[in-house]
């Protein structure tokens, strides 16, 4: 049985849902950066993390590594492996980071981008 949101909760999870589109709106080259290392890890790596991806982003602001890792999981192209790693950024105290796998769309996704690249670059 599901537990039932306080109108209060329900609220802050508005609040937190329009801050995370403000976010995604706002930058849309970040969130392609961000997609664009999702892939490239999920093809190289059967699990990876937001450390993995901060290792290799630009700063991309508060907040947006993690809407956009939300909008892949929501997408279907992520799913959480069930696992937990600490964080590497001395910002964050070492806080649990969930731990991400491409999904069976998310690594034809990626395929298909991999191939397109390919045959940009034979006809280059």
């Amino acid at each position: 049985m599901t537990k039932r949101l306080s109108l209060a909760e329900r609220l802050a999870a508005d609040d937190k849902n329009l801050l995370l589109d403000e976010i995604v709106k706002q930058d849309d080259w970040s969130l392609f950066l961000v997609q664009q290392a999702v892939l490239h890890f999920g093809l190289r790596k059967p699990e990876f993390s937001c450390n993995d991806l901060r290792d290799v982003l630009p700063e991309l602001g508060h907040g947006f590594i993690g809407a956009a890792i939300n909008a892949m999981r929501a997408a279907g192209i992520i799913a959480h492996t069930g696992r937990m790693v600490p964080s590497t950024s001395a910002a964050t105290h070492g806080h649990r980071l969930a731990v991400w796998m491409l999904t069976d769309k998310g690594l034809a996704i990626a395929a298909q981008r991999r191939a397109a690249r390919a045959e940009q670059s034979r006809a280059a």
